[in-house]
Parts: structure tokens; sequence; C-alpha cells
């Protein structure tokens, strides 16, 4: 008797092979998932938690949750970025700028936290203005707010041509300023010029005259004096000072009063910063200043609310370079949100959803490789069950009768 071939196999025969073969391909496409899902609890290094970490004062905390809070926001990410000066990576894969259900979950954790707004880096390019259009159009559906704070410095950390700047301010406030996305102060989209300690005060004027009727452009200066110098052509100062380190420098809550007074004093805006740590030793930098377990965060914290800011600007969401961002991250975790998010009185959900940007479809549920793994098993089996009763009928069919020659 001969074997049946597969051309022979009654057509239910076929079914069950395909079937088997679908399983064989679910079940490799849930081991390839797994391993480039980030898991949903991540360890972090140290001992703290942010329930352990030391209890505001009353007043602070009354303050500083009276207080807007917007936290520094880079859309400069390309998944080659990620090959360069990185300490730690996010939890949400080495993602890009471009990829909207990143930008969604970020602003998602960000609003859970209890930070109202990104102060969106930019500067006028096609790649910048893409993304910049994707944060605004997710921020908008997510009701959350948005700054713009102008990159005025090249990747070599020089000043570009005022004429430049002065073109690319105009280029916001007219395509991107009237939208309603944008954070306002008395009528005025808020935008920020890093790098004014680089231009002459001339260039300063030159730049921000033609457009200070409908924006409001603060200046990054460092000092009082510097400050002095431009306060008549900008609208007040949003320092960053993501370096500066509280167990060593103890005359920093002081800077940023008298700051803070200055600013006020011309009837300007001020944006005090605080930040969760430093390390840009990878970009050439050469000091670094210690998370210390979520204490940095919180003492700098509190000296910028004592300063009497108009709003805090947390330095930063996803500055991976400097190290020092609070998105989740593989090395943290939840922590820094979580320290945040207590900070501000808030609760960030627990069992969220993560984007994994590393798969294919740019926003893989961590649940999907297990369930992958659990199809495919089934069908494997059901599969080659059905098809093995397949070939025995098969057998049974063409099997002589009794009495019949062979």
């Amino acid at each position: 008797m001969s074997r049946p071939s597969l051309h022979r196999l009654p057509r239910l025969g076929l079914v069950f092979l395909v079937i088997a073969a679908l399983g064989l391909a679910a079940l490799a496409a849930g081991l390839a998932t797994q391993s480039d899902t980030p898991a949903s609890s991540p360890q972090r290094s140290g001992s703290s938690t942010p329930s352990e970490l030391t209890a505001l004062p009353g007043a602070v905390a009354a303050k500083g949750n009276a207080l807007p809070l917007f936290a520094y926001y880079y859309i400069w990410f390309s998944p080659d970025s990620w090959r360069r000066a990185k300490l730690d990576y996010p939890l949400l894969g080495n993602y890009s700028s471009s990829n909207p259900a990143v930008v969604k979950q970020q602003i998602e954790w960000a609003k859970a936290a209890g930070i109202q707004g990104f102060i969106v880096s930019w500067k006028d390019t096609p790649l910048n203005d893409s993304r910049l259009q994707l944060v605004m159009r997710i921020a908008a559906q997510e009701n959350f707010k948005l700054a713009m704070i102008y990159q005025g410095l090249d990747f070599q950390r020089k000043p570009l041509p005022e004429s430049e700047v002065a073109k690319d301010f105009r280029t916001f406030e007219t395509k991107y300023a009237p939208d309603p996305v944008f954070y306002r102060i008395g009528g005025k989209a808020l935008t920020i010029w890093s790098g004014t300690w680089d231009f002459s005060a001339a260039e300063v004027q030159a730049a921000t005259g033609p457009v200070r009727g409908k924006l409001l452009v603060l200046n990054t200066q460092k000092s009082l004096s510097t400050y002095d110098s431009i306060a008549s052509y900008t609208d007040g100062d949003a320092y960053y000072w993501s370096s500066v380190n509280p167990q060593t420098d103890t005359g920093y809550p002081k800077k940023l009063q008298q700051l803070a007074a200055a600013v006020h004093a011309h009837g300007g805006y001020w944006i005090a910063p605080f930040a969760s740590g430093f390390d840009a030793k990878l970009v050439g930098g050469t000091g670094t200043v210690p998370r210390d377990d979520g204490q940095t965060l919180r003492t700098e914290y509190t000296a910028a609310v004592d300063s009497s800011p108009d709003m805090l600007g947390l330095i930063s969401w996803n500055e991976f370079s400097e190290n020092s961002y609070i998105e989740p991250s593989k090395e943290y975790g939840y922590f820094y949100l979580d320290a945040v998010a207590q900070l501000r009185g808030a609760t960030v959900p627990t069992g969220q959803q993560d984007v994994d940007s590393s798969a294919q479809s740019g926003a893989q549920d961590s649940a999907w490789p297990d369930a992958l793994l659990l199809a495919g098993c089934v069908l494997i089996c059901g599969g080659a069950a059905g098809f093995a009763a397949a070939i025995r009928a098969a057998r049974r069919r063409n099997a002589p009768r009794s009495g019949s020659q062979v």
C-alpha cells in the first residue's frame, strides 16, 4: 500500500497543516517579541522608594502645588541617537521622537505625575517642524500644554547667526504660536531663548523686538549682571541650571532668590529650575551631581519653590545625554516619575501599558508575547493532531478490502 501524498489528502488535512504552520509562526513571533518587550515592573538601583523620601514641609508643598510645573522635553531622538553618550535607556526602547505612540505615552505619564506641560526644544528644520507638530497634535488631544525653548546654540555650542534666530522666532510666531495648545501669559505664547548669554544685547533686541507683541520671550541668563543687560529686550528669565550640586553649593538657593527678585523688579516672568541629577561626562562635561535616591530632586524642588517663581521648570523629562531625565528608564524604572508625583501630591496609576518602540509596530503591548506563545502552542497542537487524524482517515479509505488482490 502506498503512503498518501499531500495532493491526495482531503482538504481538511491541508487545512490542519496550514493551522500548524500558523502556530509555528505565532510561536516564533512570540519568542522574538518577548526579548524586545520591556518589563512591566522594572527594578531600580539603590535602596529607597519614593514613599521613603522625606516629606515636604506643608508650606512648601502648598506653594509648589499652586505653581504650574512644566518639564523640559527634547524631540531630537532617532534610533541612532541612543548609540552615543548614553548611560541609561528609556523603558520605551531606543525610540524615535517621530513615533506618536511614544509621545502619547510620555504625555500620559507626565500628566499622571502632576506635570502640566512640556517645554519643547525646537529650531526651524523640516524634521523638528514635523516632530513639533506631532507633539502639538497629541498634547491637544490630551489637554496638555506646551511652551517652546529655542536652541540658540549649535551642536558645538556656538551661537547661531542672529538673523537665523530672528527668522526662526518669526516663523514660530506666525506658524505655531496661534495654536491654543501653547501656554499663554497675558495672551502671549510662552517661549524661551536658550543660549542668550552668547549674544550681545543688540542682537537680542534685534531678534526679539519683532515678535514680543505676540510672544513672551524669556532669556536664559545665569547671573544678575548679565540678566540686567538684556532685561529690557526679553520678558523674564528661565535659568536652566541642571549642574548645581545642592550638597556642595549651599549658596545656590540665595542665587535663585536674587535672580527672581531682579526679574520681578523688571516686571518679568521667572521660571525656577530643579533637576534630579546631572552627569554630562560623555558629552564633554566635567562635574556630576548624584541623584542621591531622589533627595537631590526634593532639595532642588524646595529651593525652586522658595524663590517665588511664576512657574517651575523640571530639568528634564528626557535629557539622557546629561542624565537629568525623569522619564521611566531601564536603570531607575518609574522611581523618579513617582518621586515627582509625590512632590506634587499626585498618584501615578499602576499597571500602565508600556510602549516598546523597538517593536515593528511602535506600540507593542507587553502582554503580546505571552499571547502569541499560547496561541502558537494551541495552533501547533491542534493542527498536528488534525493532520494526523486526516492521514489515518486517508489510510483507512485506501486500505484494500477483504478478498481483493494486493
